[in-house]
Protein backbone atom coordinates (compact mmCIF):
# COMPACT_ATOMS: atom_id res chain seq x y z
CA UNK A 1 0.00 0.00 0.00
CA UNK A 2 2.64 2.32 1.02
CA UNK A 3 4.36 1.54 -2.27
CA UNK A 4 1.49 2.18 -4.35
CA UNK A 5 1.44 5.61 -2.26
CA UNK A 6 4.82 7.05 -3.44
CA UNK A 7 3.99 6.13 -6.60
CA UNK A 8 0.74 7.96 -7.03
CA UNK A 9 2.99 10.93 -4.97
CA UNK A 10 5.79 10.65 -7.85
CA UNK A 11 3.26 10.80 -11.01
CA UNK A 12 1.75 13.72 -9.20
CA UNK A 13 4.67 15.82 -9.18
CA UNK A 14 5.62 14.40 -12.61
CA UNK A 15 2.06 15.90 -14.20
CA UNK A 16 2.73 18.89 -12.64
CA UNK A 17 6.23 19.67 -13.51
CA UNK A 18 5.14 18.54 -17.60
CA UNK A 19 4.15 21.70 -18.44
CA UNK A 20 7.18 23.66 -17.45
CA UNK A 21 9.64 21.37 -18.52
CA UNK A 22 7.39 21.25 -22.30
CA UNK A 23 7.45 24.79 -22.15
CA UNK A 24 10.97 25.15 -21.57
CA UNK A 25 11.69 22.69 -24.39
CA UNK A 26 9.45 24.75 -26.42
CA UNK A 27 11.25 28.22 -25.67
CA UNK A 28 12.74 29.28 -28.67
CA UNK A 29 16.65 29.64 -28.88
CA UNK A 30 19.59 29.75 -31.09
CA UNK A 31 22.92 27.72 -31.51
CA UNK A 32 25.90 30.24 -32.32
CA UNK A 33 28.83 28.83 -33.36
CA UNK A 34 31.68 30.90 -34.15
CA UNK A 35 33.99 30.27 -37.41
CA UNK A 36 37.43 32.14 -36.52
CA UNK A 37 40.67 31.63 -38.53
CA UNK A 38 41.14 29.27 -42.01
CA UNK A 39 38.60 27.75 -43.14
CA UNK A 40 40.17 23.70 -43.01
CA UNK A 41 38.59 20.31 -42.49
CA UNK A 42 38.52 20.78 -38.82
CA UNK A 43 36.05 24.22 -38.83
CA UNK A 44 34.27 22.20 -41.30
CA UNK A 45 33.76 19.51 -39.18
CA UNK A 46 32.88 21.95 -36.58
CA UNK A 47 30.20 23.60 -38.78
CA UNK A 48 29.19 20.30 -39.92
CA UNK A 49 28.34 19.18 -36.14
CA UNK A 50 26.85 22.98 -35.33
CA UNK A 51 23.74 22.38 -38.18
CA UNK A 52 23.16 18.83 -36.45
CA UNK A 53 23.08 19.84 -33.32
CA UNK A 54 20.80 22.79 -34.07
CA UNK A 55 18.66 20.63 -35.97
CA UNK A 56 18.11 18.55 -33.20
CA UNK A 57 17.86 20.77 -30.66
CA UNK A 58 15.23 22.88 -32.44
CA UNK A 59 16.60 26.10 -32.73
CA UNK A 60 15.11 29.11 -34.47
CA UNK A 61 17.82 29.63 -35.96
CA UNK A 62 21.54 29.06 -36.00
CA UNK A 63 23.86 31.98 -36.19
CA UNK A 64 27.50 31.48 -37.21
CA UNK A 65 29.41 34.23 -36.11
CA UNK A 66 32.75 34.87 -38.41
CA UNK A 67 35.75 36.25 -38.90
CA UNK A 68 38.22 34.47 -41.42
CA UNK A 69 40.96 35.23 -44.23
CA UNK A 70 39.65 32.10 -46.49
CA UNK A 71 40.88 29.03 -47.11
CA UNK A 72 40.56 25.37 -48.46
CA UNK A 73 38.26 25.28 -50.99
CA UNK A 74 37.00 21.48 -50.07
CA UNK A 75 35.74 22.73 -47.08
CA UNK A 76 34.19 25.52 -47.61
CA UNK A 77 31.93 23.67 -50.65
CA UNK A 78 31.35 20.84 -47.54
CA UNK A 79 30.37 23.88 -45.47
CA UNK A 80 27.90 25.39 -48.09
CA UNK A 81 26.07 21.92 -48.45
CA UNK A 82 25.87 21.38 -44.87
CA UNK A 83 24.10 25.28 -44.52
CA UNK A 84 21.57 25.10 -47.40
CA UNK A 85 20.45 21.48 -47.16
CA UNK A 86 19.86 22.19 -43.24
CA UNK A 87 16.34 22.38 -42.24
CA UNK A 88 16.47 25.74 -40.50
CA UNK A 89 17.41 29.32 -40.79
CA UNK A 90 21.12 29.48 -40.96
CA UNK A 91 22.39 33.33 -40.30
CA UNK A 92 26.21 34.41 -41.03
CA UNK A 93 27.33 37.61 -38.84
CA UNK A 94 30.67 38.80 -39.77
CA UNK A 95 31.48 40.12 -36.20
CA UNK A 96 33.16 41.26 -33.99
CA UNK A 97 34.47 45.06 -35.32
CA UNK A 98 37.81 44.51 -37.30
CA UNK A 99 36.45 41.25 -38.94
CA UNK A 100 36.67 39.72 -42.25
CA UNK A 101 34.94 37.07 -44.33
CA UNK A 102 37.17 37.12 -47.28
CA UNK A 103 37.84 34.97 -50.09
CA UNK A 104 36.01 31.61 -48.78
CA UNK A 105 34.17 33.69 -46.17
CA UNK A 106 32.20 35.33 -48.62
CA UNK A 107 30.95 32.27 -50.21
CA UNK A 108 29.86 30.91 -47.23
CA UNK A 109 28.19 34.63 -46.53
CA UNK A 110 26.54 34.49 -49.22
CA UNK A 111 25.48 31.37 -49.06
CA UNK A 112 23.44 31.66 -46.12
CA UNK A 113 19.85 32.42 -45.24
CA UNK A 114 21.00 35.95 -43.76
CA UNK A 115 23.79 38.05 -43.31
CA UNK A 116 24.94 40.47 -41.37
CA UNK A 117 27.87 42.42 -40.69
CA UNK A 118 29.33 44.41 -37.57
CA UNK A 119 30.34 48.06 -37.90
CA UNK A 120 34.10 48.32 -39.15
CA UNK A 121 34.00 44.70 -40.69
CA UNK A 122 34.94 44.03 -44.71
CA UNK A 123 33.83 41.64 -46.82
CA UNK A 124 34.95 40.29 -50.80
CA UNK A 125 38.67 39.95 -51.95
CA UNK A 126 37.44 36.62 -53.44
CA UNK A 127 39.72 36.24 -56.55
CA UNK A 128 40.98 32.03 -56.59
CA UNK A 129 45.06 31.24 -57.22
CA UNK A 130 45.75 28.51 -59.40
CA UNK A 131 47.72 25.83 -57.34
CA UNK A 132 51.23 26.66 -57.48
CA UNK A 133 50.18 30.26 -55.94
CA UNK A 134 50.12 31.92 -59.49
CA UNK A 135 47.78 34.57 -60.36
CA UNK A 136 46.50 34.94 -63.66
CA UNK A 137 47.67 38.53 -65.47
CA UNK A 138 46.37 41.25 -65.94
CA UNK A 139 44.96 43.25 -68.72
CA UNK A 140 42.89 42.10 -71.88
CA UNK A 141 42.65 38.62 -73.12
CA UNK A 142 44.25 36.78 -75.42
CA UNK A 143 43.57 37.16 -79.26
CA UNK A 144 41.82 34.34 -80.59
CA UNK A 145 44.52 33.34 -82.60
CA UNK A 146 46.85 33.75 -79.50
CA UNK A 147 48.18 30.41 -78.05
CA UNK A 148 47.82 29.82 -73.79
CA UNK A 149 49.88 27.68 -71.83
CA UNK A 150 48.24 25.09 -70.19
CA UNK A 151 48.55 26.82 -66.53
CA UNK A 152 46.88 29.57 -67.85
CA UNK A 153 44.16 28.03 -69.31
CA UNK A 154 43.71 25.73 -66.24
CA UNK A 155 43.67 29.48 -64.24
CA UNK A 156 40.78 30.57 -66.62
CA UNK A 157 38.88 27.56 -66.03
CA UNK A 158 39.12 27.91 -61.82
CA UNK A 159 38.28 31.65 -62.07
CA UNK A 160 35.09 30.82 -63.92
CA UNK A 161 34.16 27.96 -62.14
CA UNK A 162 34.34 30.78 -58.48
CA UNK A 163 32.85 33.34 -60.47
CA UNK A 164 29.61 30.93 -61.46
CA UNK A 165 30.07 29.76 -58.01
CA UNK A 166 29.64 32.82 -56.37
CA UNK A 167 26.72 33.98 -58.58
CA UNK A 168 24.72 31.00 -58.55
CA UNK A 169 24.94 31.48 -54.08
CA UNK A 170 24.05 35.27 -54.52
CA UNK A 171 21.02 34.50 -56.80
CA UNK A 172 19.51 31.97 -54.71
CA UNK A 173 19.30 34.13 -51.76
CA UNK A 174 18.20 37.41 -53.83
CA UNK A 175 21.81 39.41 -53.57
CA UNK A 176 23.74 41.30 -55.67
CA UNK A 177 25.13 38.92 -57.71
CA UNK A 178 27.12 41.08 -60.47
CA UNK A 179 28.71 42.52 -57.69
CA UNK A 180 29.87 38.83 -56.01
CA UNK A 181 31.10 38.09 -59.41
CA UNK A 182 33.38 41.10 -59.21
CA UNK A 183 34.69 40.16 -55.86
CA UNK A 184 35.84 37.03 -57.49
CA UNK A 185 37.13 37.98 -60.78
CA UNK A 186 38.57 42.30 -59.73
CA UNK A 187 39.26 40.78 -56.20
CA UNK A 188 37.17 44.10 -54.60
CA UNK A 189 36.57 44.44 -51.41
CA UNK A 190 34.00 46.80 -49.47
CA UNK A 191 33.00 47.17 -45.65
CA UNK A 192 29.77 46.78 -44.25
CA UNK A 193 27.73 50.08 -44.61
CA UNK A 194 28.83 49.63 -48.28
CA UNK A 195 27.84 45.58 -48.22
CA UNK A 196 24.47 46.59 -47.21
CA UNK A 197 23.92 49.39 -49.08
CA UNK A 198 25.24 47.37 -52.73
CA UNK A 199 22.97 44.35 -51.73
CA UNK A 200 25.35 42.14 -50.60
CA UNK A 201 24.41 41.63 -47.06
CA UNK A 202 20.56 42.15 -45.59
CA UNK A 203 21.74 44.36 -42.77
CA UNK A 204 24.67 45.75 -40.37
CA UNK A 205 24.33 45.17 -36.30
CA UNK A 206 26.28 46.28 -33.87
CA UNK A 207 26.01 43.14 -31.69
CA UNK A 208 24.30 39.63 -31.71
CA UNK A 209 22.14 40.85 -29.26
CA UNK A 210 20.78 43.48 -31.27
CA UNK A 211 21.00 40.98 -34.19
CA UNK A 212 18.47 39.23 -32.65
CA UNK A 213 16.15 41.94 -32.23
CA UNK A 214 16.33 42.81 -35.79
CA UNK A 215 15.98 39.78 -37.60
CA UNK A 216 13.11 39.11 -35.17
CA UNK A 217 9.77 38.44 -37.44
CA UNK A 218 11.74 37.69 -40.50
CA UNK A 219 10.61 35.01 -42.73
CA UNK A 220 13.20 32.73 -44.96
CA UNK A 221 12.14 30.39 -47.37
CA UNK A 222 13.92 27.22 -47.36
CA UNK A 223 13.33 23.99 -48.78
CA UNK A 224 9.94 24.19 -49.74
CA UNK A 225 8.82 25.46 -46.51
CA UNK A 226 8.76 29.34 -45.05
CA UNK A 227 10.68 29.58 -41.08
CA UNK A 228 9.26 32.45 -39.40
CA UNK A 229 12.57 33.60 -36.90
CA UNK A 230 11.53 34.44 -33.31
CA UNK A 231 14.98 35.74 -31.98
CA UNK A 232 14.31 39.01 -29.51
CA UNK A 233 13.99 37.18 -26.74
CA UNK A 234 15.35 33.99 -27.87
CA UNK A 235 17.92 32.06 -25.08
CA UNK A 236 21.22 32.08 -26.56
CA UNK A 237 23.58 28.67 -26.97
CA UNK A 238 27.04 28.71 -27.81
CA UNK A 239 28.89 25.45 -29.45
CA UNK A 240 32.65 26.16 -29.10
CA UNK A 241 35.73 23.97 -30.63
CA UNK A 242 36.35 20.82 -28.72
CA UNK A 243 39.70 20.29 -26.73
CA UNK A 244 41.12 18.23 -29.76
CA UNK A 245 39.73 20.37 -32.85
CA UNK A 246 41.61 23.06 -30.55
CA UNK A 247 44.63 21.83 -30.14
CA UNK A 248 44.61 20.70 -34.13
CA UNK A 249 43.96 24.43 -35.32
CA UNK A 250 47.19 25.09 -32.99
CA UNK A 251 49.09 22.48 -34.54
CA UNK A 252 47.80 23.65 -38.09
CA UNK A 253 50.29 26.00 -38.24
CA UNK A 254 52.49 26.60 -41.45
CA UNK A 255 55.67 27.50 -39.84
CA UNK A 256 54.83 24.79 -37.14
CA UNK A 257 54.50 22.19 -39.84
CA UNK A 258 57.21 23.07 -41.24
CA UNK A 259 59.44 22.81 -38.27
CA UNK A 260 57.96 19.02 -37.72
CA UNK A 261 58.46 17.96 -40.58
CA UNK A 262 62.08 18.63 -40.62
CA UNK A 263 63.01 17.31 -37.69
CA UNK A 264 60.96 14.17 -38.49
CA UNK A 265 63.38 14.18 -41.44
CA UNK A 266 66.25 14.84 -39.81
CA UNK A 267 65.20 12.06 -36.69
CA UNK A 268 64.48 9.38 -38.81
CA UNK A 269 67.37 9.93 -41.44
CA UNK A 270 69.92 9.57 -38.31
CA UNK A 271 68.00 6.74 -36.60
CA UNK A 272 68.68 4.76 -40.04
CA UNK A 273 72.08 5.87 -41.22
CA UNK A 274 72.93 4.94 -37.06
CA UNK A 275 70.65 1.91 -35.55
CA UNK A 276 71.75 2.26 -32.20
CA UNK A 277 70.52 6.12 -31.93
CA UNK A 278 67.48 5.17 -30.45
CA UNK A 279 66.20 9.09 -29.43
CA UNK A 280 66.48 10.64 -32.67
CA UNK A 281 64.20 8.26 -34.63
CA UNK A 282 61.22 8.26 -31.65
CA UNK A 283 61.69 11.96 -31.93
CA UNK A 284 61.44 11.79 -35.65
CA UNK A 285 58.62 9.54 -35.65
CA UNK A 286 56.44 11.87 -33.12
CA UNK A 287 56.86 14.78 -35.12
CA UNK A 288 56.38 12.78 -38.22
CA UNK A 289 52.83 12.15 -36.35
CA UNK A 290 52.03 15.36 -35.61
CA UNK A 291 53.16 16.52 -38.73
CA UNK A 292 50.97 14.58 -40.77
CA UNK A 293 47.54 15.51 -38.48
CA UNK A 294 48.40 18.47 -39.21
CA UNK A 295 49.20 18.37 -43.32
CA UNK A 296 45.16 17.05 -43.65
CA UNK A 297 44.15 20.89 -42.12
CA UNK A 298 46.53 22.38 -44.81
CA UNK A 299 47.08 22.55 -48.03
CA UNK A 300 50.09 20.73 -48.62
CA UNK A 301 52.08 21.12 -52.32
CA UNK A 302 53.14 17.89 -53.38
CA UNK A 303 56.63 19.26 -54.50
CA UNK A 304 57.53 20.88 -52.05
CA UNK A 305 57.49 18.23 -49.77
CA UNK A 306 59.66 16.21 -52.73
CA UNK A 307 62.11 19.06 -52.58
CA UNK A 308 62.89 19.12 -48.64
CA UNK A 309 63.18 15.16 -49.08
CA UNK A 310 65.22 15.87 -52.40
CA UNK A 311 67.72 18.62 -50.62
CA UNK A 312 68.18 16.03 -47.25
CA UNK A 313 69.17 12.89 -49.33
CA UNK A 314 71.58 15.83 -51.39
CA UNK A 315 73.27 17.20 -48.16
CA UNK A 316 73.86 13.13 -46.96
CA UNK A 317 75.31 12.19 -50.43
CA UNK A 318 77.85 14.99 -50.43
CA UNK A 319 79.21 13.42 -47.37
CA UNK A 320 80.19 10.44 -49.55
CA UNK A 321 80.74 12.06 -52.50
CA UNK A 322 83.87 13.84 -53.48
CA UNK A 323 81.77 16.98 -54.97
CA UNK A 324 83.79 19.36 -52.79
CA UNK A 325 80.14 21.18 -52.28
CA UNK A 326 78.42 21.30 -54.61
CA UNK A 327 75.78 19.07 -54.06
CA UNK A 328 75.29 20.84 -50.80
CA UNK A 329 74.72 24.27 -52.83
CA UNK A 330 72.35 22.16 -54.76
CA UNK A 331 70.70 21.09 -51.72
CA UNK A 332 70.58 24.63 -50.31
CA UNK A 333 68.73 25.86 -53.39
CA UNK A 334 66.55 22.49 -53.48
CA UNK A 335 65.55 23.29 -49.50
CA UNK A 336 64.96 26.98 -50.07
CA UNK A 337 62.40 26.35 -52.79
CA UNK A 338 60.51 23.75 -51.11
CA UNK A 339 60.31 25.29 -48.05
CA UNK A 340 58.61 28.16 -50.03
CA UNK A 341 56.45 25.72 -52.17
CA UNK A 342 55.22 23.58 -49.32
CA UNK A 343 51.91 25.62 -48.06
CA UNK A 344 49.86 25.89 -51.31
CA UNK A 345 49.27 29.81 -51.05
CA UNK A 346 46.39 29.84 -53.57
CA UNK A 347 44.00 28.75 -50.83
CA UNK A 348 45.55 30.51 -47.52
CA UNK A 349 46.92 34.21 -46.52
CA UNK A 350 50.20 33.37 -45.75
CA UNK A 351 52.51 30.71 -46.07
CA UNK A 352 55.31 29.74 -44.12
CA UNK A 353 57.36 32.68 -42.74
CA UNK A 354 60.45 33.77 -44.59
CA UNK A 355 62.58 34.37 -41.92
CA UNK A 356 61.86 31.23 -40.57
CA UNK A 357 63.01 29.72 -43.96
CA UNK A 358 66.19 31.34 -43.76
CA UNK A 359 67.06 30.50 -40.44
CA UNK A 360 66.39 26.85 -41.02
CA UNK A 361 67.96 26.61 -44.25
CA UNK A 362 71.21 28.09 -43.09
CA UNK A 363 71.12 26.13 -40.10
CA UNK A 364 70.97 22.63 -41.34
CA UNK A 365 73.24 24.15 -44.43
CA UNK A 366 75.69 25.64 -41.63
CA UNK A 367 75.83 22.35 -40.35
CA UNK A 368 76.24 19.90 -43.10
CA UNK A 369 79.18 22.24 -44.37
CA UNK A 370 81.14 21.82 -41.33
CA UNK A 371 80.86 17.95 -41.36
CA UNK A 372 81.86 17.83 -45.24
CA UNK A 373 84.78 20.24 -44.34
CA UNK A 374 85.94 17.99 -41.59
CA UNK A 375 85.30 15.24 -44.20
CA UNK A 376 87.51 16.76 -46.87
CA UNK A 377 89.89 17.21 -44.26
CA UNK A 378 90.15 14.12 -43.24
CA UNK A 379 90.12 12.81 -47.17
CA UNK A 380 92.96 14.86 -47.48
CA UNK A 381 95.58 13.68 -44.87
CA UNK A 382 97.84 11.02 -45.40
CA UNK A 383 96.82 7.42 -44.58
CA UNK A 384 98.72 6.29 -41.38
CA UNK A 385 98.58 2.75 -40.23
CA UNK A 386 101.07 0.14 -38.28
CA UNK A 387 103.92 2.19 -36.31
CA UNK A 388 102.42 5.23 -37.38
CA UNK A 389 99.09 5.30 -36.46
CA UNK A 390 100.60 4.84 -32.76
CA UNK A 391 102.99 8.75 -33.31
CA UNK A 392 101.67 11.48 -31.15
CA UNK A 393 98.86 9.20 -29.48
CA UNK A 394 97.80 10.23 -25.97
CA UNK A 395 97.85 7.37 -22.93
CA UNK A 396 98.58 7.39 -19.35
CA UNK A 397 101.44 5.97 -17.43
CA UNK A 398 100.02 3.19 -15.42
CA UNK A 399 103.04 2.92 -13.08
CA UNK A 400 106.09 5.47 -12.77
CA UNK A 401 108.31 5.46 -15.70
CA UNK A 402 111.68 5.46 -14.52
CA UNK A 403 112.50 5.36 -16.87
CA UNK A 404 110.66 2.20 -18.03
CA UNK A 405 107.04 1.05 -17.16
CA UNK A 406 103.80 0.06 -18.70
CA UNK A 407 101.17 2.28 -20.29
CA UNK A 408 97.67 2.66 -21.62
CA UNK A 409 97.54 3.56 -24.79
CA UNK A 410 94.37 2.77 -27.89
CA UNK A 411 92.94 0.77 -25.27
CA UNK A 412 95.83 -1.76 -24.66
CA UNK A 413 98.83 -2.07 -22.10
CA UNK A 414 102.18 -1.46 -23.33
CA UNK A 415 106.15 -1.69 -22.57
CA UNK A 416 107.52 2.12 -22.45
CA UNK A 417 110.22 3.93 -22.34
CA UNK A 418 109.93 7.80 -20.92
CA UNK A 419 112.56 9.68 -23.09
CA UNK A 420 112.34 12.86 -21.11
CA UNK A 421 113.26 12.22 -17.55
CA UNK A 422 110.95 9.97 -14.76
CA UNK A 423 106.90 10.23 -15.11
CA UNK A 424 104.67 9.25 -12.60
CA UNK A 425 101.90 7.07 -12.60
CA UNK A 426 98.52 8.52 -12.97
CA UNK A 427 100.41 11.16 -15.56
CA UNK A 428 99.76 11.61 -19.34
CA UNK A 429 102.01 10.45 -22.01
CA UNK A 430 102.48 11.14 -25.71
CA UNK A 431 103.99 8.03 -27.75
CA UNK A 432 107.21 9.74 -29.58
CA UNK A 433 108.58 6.64 -30.94
CA UNK A 434 107.95 3.05 -31.97
CA UNK A 435 110.80 -0.04 -30.94
CA UNK A 436 109.26 -2.98 -32.05
CA UNK A 437 106.89 -3.62 -29.25
CA UNK A 438 108.11 -1.18 -26.63
CA UNK A 439 107.20 3.12 -27.10
CA UNK A 440 109.44 5.78 -26.47
CA UNK A 441 107.01 8.32 -24.50
CA UNK A 442 107.14 11.86 -23.02
CA UNK A 443 105.37 13.87 -20.32
CA UNK A 444 102.63 16.25 -22.01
Amino acid sequence: MKRASRLLAVAAVLTLLWPVTSARASEPHVLVATLDGVINPITDHYIVTAVDRAVQGHATALIIAMDTPGGLDTSMRDIIKKMLGAPLPVVVFVSPSGARAASAGLYITEASDLAAMAPGTNIGSAHPVSIGGSNPAPGPSPSPGASSAPADIETIKIENDAAAYIRALATLHHRNADWAEKAVRQSINVPSDQAVKLGVVELESRDLDTLLVAIDGRAVQKGGQTYTLQTAHAAIERIDLSGFDHFLEAAADPNLIYLLFLLAVIGIGVWATHPGFVLPGVIGVIAGVLAGLSLFNLPINTAGIILILLAMVLFVVDLKAVTHGVLTTAAVVAMTLGGLMLIDTGFLAEGINVGLLAITVLVIAGIFAFILRKVIAARNQPYAAGEESMLGTIGVARENLSPSGMVFVNGALWQAVSSAGAVAAGKEVKVVGVDGLHLRVEAT
